[in-house]
């Protein structure tokens, strides 16, 4: 029984070689988006999943309430952790994370850069990063061990044993390497390549007590049978015994678990975050497969009359009902194996291409017996939901009706195959109108006025000798000509590195604990940096000795403070007291989305990370660049040169909405592509089915354009409904979505018009094209058995 309705449902596809060719790329294309989407969130999903005690993980936190809003951020003080481990029993393992940074190693002739941090000796028995090679009981016991990945091992060391080999690190101590990690997953927040002991920054005078810098991260380990709910009520006071200035401010514990996927706060409360990208991602797959499953549902209830006698015809000779409605799964699921293989296919030529986009090293596991029978299962959940709909529909006509060729009623105004069109270009008119509003959110953004001149402007990172040979570099830079100005900073112009409610001034409330961000500048900052100066002058040690201790003010600042004439009035922070030179127009310098935030350019008696180049626009880049390079190996020869241009790290800050966007027009093309594929089929069989109506109203002298009308305006009225349903639900989620924006669009009237007209126009073609076909027909050839 089984092989003989094979065979049938072999010969029906191939006999109606037109509803395989649309079923089929429908049925391909969307499941293999599906696929890719699916692997990206279960990379996401996995991340940082593999330490075996996450369980017991936690992330630690600062809460502080600040004008009625609650501030959470995971910056915590260094002697935090010490604190913890000390005053609390129920943490089994406490450890402190330095953030990444870039360092110089050297080996013989070998010089490369890595990137490290340091940890607390109980790091690695928090996460598991397995070691290869060396004693885990005696992990940085000696505070000048170095722990190498395998993948550094190699760089360095090329096919030597690392053992006991020693490296001199950015210049300045020799390390012995130690032990050999094994390479870290791309699926973890940690990105370091070596492990430095915490002890040696103790033993370098750069650990610190002070409980108001916030500059490591810190990481607790609890022990089991631990009542979180408890602990975290008995840590949230933890600060009342150290922090004198702020002792009020909460600790918070956060499962580490929970920190990529959900650690976005709003006041005080988790509100989600990367999750939300991938639910709407998860929600955009299962639609696409379901449109791709409503196309099959459509057209084969659409050859509904081509399939009836053949029902009849088994009925009457004895075929139970059941039996038909496995015959047209049957044929379902045989159309989704093939579309199956196709999808496969697909999947393997696009995964680079989308890897690249998503910036994942997304793979599939065709080695594993789960992947199979994962694809197996999934390809025969979709030939059953895609065939279920079609074998009810087709099995119930009834014998004595189909044969006498009565079973047909009259046009219902609601039935589910018009449903089934509303909802797949519902669908699509609201990706169309996502994708325009995305499109123009991104635009708006990116066309900011930034207030600061990013073309031709490149910084580098200060190392080695360069501090302590800054002022010979800087003035043979600006005597080659390839540059018109330098300064140094304690950050990149793009980022902020140092902010703090301390900062105190005549008339201030004491009860005003707005952050206020701080840039520490060399001489020049406004000239290198391109900023509009509004009131007052730019740094010049050379004239001005006492701008050492000069402030300039942004615009946000200056209405804080609330001046009426800054130009020197005075302000403390660190200690110091800080007179304004000048004022600045408000520019970007951290997310383009939000908005800007206080800021005060602090004079040269402050720490230096980053030095700044205007490249002469006069001299070409690439001569320039060569100059810089030669400067720099003459007075810093231990460590390349290297530097990026300001324009291209301020465009990296546009990348998970690029993405976003880029992703959304993809899923927006390949739903209206699908949907398409559908309609096509639709009109085809429609055109088909009233073959003799037209040739009758041909035969009365109605004209092609009449005939397309009104083959048309059926499937049109149909996408006005799709309209309707379509523009208060994209409302919604895109107004939802651009209320996460400070610096953000208003949704214009005009982008549901063009969205909608855009798809009333691809409707009527794709459906013109089988009514003109339709109304040029013969009459002579559909009428003559009349």
């Amino acid at each position: 029984m089984f092989k003989n309705y094979l065979k049938i449902a072999w010969r029906n596809l191939t006999r109606n070689r037109s509803f395989s060719l649309l079923n089929i790329p429908g049925l391909s294309i969307g499941p293999a988006m599906t696929t890719l989407i699916i692997l990206w969130i279960n990379y996401e999903l996995g991340f940082d999943r593999f330490h075996e005690k996450i369980s017991r993980l936690y992330e630690v936190n600062n809460q502080y309430e600040v004008e009625g809003e609650i501030w959470t951020w995971n910056s915590t003080p260094k002697a935090m952790a010490p604190a913890i481990k000390k005053d609390y029993p129920e943490v089994e393992k406490v450890s402190r994370y330095f953030y990444d940074n870039t360092f110089l190693f050297a080996w013989d002739n070998q010089k490369i850069k890595a990137t490290g941090t340091m940890v607390d000796p109980d790091f690695l028995d928090m996460f598991t990063f397995p070691l290869i090679q060396g004693d885990p009981r005696t992990v940085m016991s000696d505070v000048n061990s170095v722990l190498i990945t395998e993948s550094l091992a190699k760089k360095i060391f090329g096919n030597q044993n690392p053992m006991g080999k020693m490296v001199k690190i950015d210049n300045r101590d020799t390390f012995k390497v130690s032990r050999i990690l094994k390479d870290i997953p791309s699926n973890t927040d940690f990105g370091f390549e070596f492990l430095i002991p915490w002890s040696y920054l103790t033993q370098q005078g750069w650990d610190d007590q002070h409980w108001g810098n916030n500059s490591v991260a810190t990481y607790v380990l609890l022990k089991d049978n631990t009542d979180i709910n408890s602990f975290s009520a008995k840590i949230a006071t933890l600060r009342k015994n150290y922090d004198k200035d702020t002792p009020d401010m909460k600790t918070l514990l956060y499962p580490y678990s929970r920190t990529y996927l959900y650690g976005e706060f709003e006041n005080g409360v988790e509100k989600g975050g990367r999750i939300d990208l991938i639910r709407m991602f998860g929600f955009i797959a299962v639609i696409i497969l379901l449109i791709a499953c409503i196309n099959f549902m459509n057209l084969s209830t659409a050859r509904s009359e081509k399939r009836s006698k053949e029902v009849g015809v088994r009925k009457v000779l004895g075929a139970p009902r059941k039996l038909l409605i496995g015959q047209f799964i049957g044929e379902s699921v045989l159309i989704t194996f093939i579309s199956a293989i196709f999808a496969f296919i697909i999947v393997l030529l696009l995964l680079p291409s989308f890897n690249n986009l998503v910036e994942r090293p997304l793979s599939l596991n065709t080695a594993s017996f789960g992947f199979w029978a994962i694809a197996i299962c999934v390809t025969i959940v979709t030939g059953l939901l895609a065939g279920s709909y079609p074998a009810l529909y087709l099995s119930r006509f009834k014998p004595s009706a189909v044969l006498r060729g009565t079973f047909k009623k009259v046009d219902a105004k609601v039935t589910p195959r018009k449903i089934l069109v509303v909802l797949q270009f519902s669908v699509a008119i609201i990706l169309i109108t996502a994708s325009l509003i995305i499109t123009q959110q991104l635009h708006k953004v990116q066309n900011r006025q930034l207030a600061y001149a990013k073309n031709n402007l490149i910084y580098s990172s200060m190392e080695g000798d360069m501090e302590k040979n800054y002022d010979l570099i800087k003035t043979e830079l600006l005597e080659s000509g390839a540059f018109t100005s330098v300064t140094k900073t304690n950050s990149p112009i793009t980022e902020s590195w140092s902010n703090t409610w301390g900062f105190e001034w005549e008339g201030k409330n004491q009860n005003d604990k707005t952050i206020i961000h701080r840039l520490i500048s060399d001489d020049d900052v406004v000239s290198t940096m391109g900023l509009e100066l509004i009131q007052g002058r730019d740094f010049d040690l050379e004239r001005y000795p006492t701008d050492s201790t000069a402030a300039i003010l942004n615009e946000s600042a200056l209405e804080l403070m609330g001046f009426e004439d800054p130009i020197g009035k005075k302000i403390k922070d660190n200690g110091i007291d800080w007179h304004i030179i000048g004022v600045v127009k408000d520019f970007v310098y951290n997310s383009p989305f939000q908005k800007i935030e206080p800021m005060v350019i602090e004079g040269a008696k402050g720490w230096f990370n980053v030095i700044h180049m205007r490249i002469n626009p006069s001299e070409s880049v690439s001569g320039s660049l060569a100059a810089a390079e030669r400067i720099f190996n003459k007075y810093n020869p231990e460590y390349p040169f290297n530097y990026e241009f300001v324009d291209a790290a301020y465009a990296k800050k546009f990348n998970d909405q690029r993405t976003t966007g880029k992703l959304a027009n993809i899923f927006t093309l390949l739903t209206i592509f699908i949907s398409c594929l559908g309609l096509f089929g639709l009109a085809s069989y429609v055109a088909e089915n009233r073959i003799k109506e037209i040739g009758v109203r041909k035969v009365l002298g109605a004209s092609v354009s009449t005939i397309t009308g009104l083959l048309s305006k059926d499937f049109l009225k149909l996408v006005m409904i799709s309209i309707i349903i379509a523009i208060p639900v994209s409302w919604y989620f895109m107004s939802n979505w651009l209320n996460e924006f400070a610096f953000r669009i208003s949704i214009s009237w005009w982008v549901y018009i063009l969205s909608g007209g855009l798809t009333l126009i691809i409707a009527f073609i794709t459906v013109s094209f089988q009514a003109i076909k339709a109304a040029r027909a013969n009459p002579i050839k559909s009428l003559r058995t009349e």
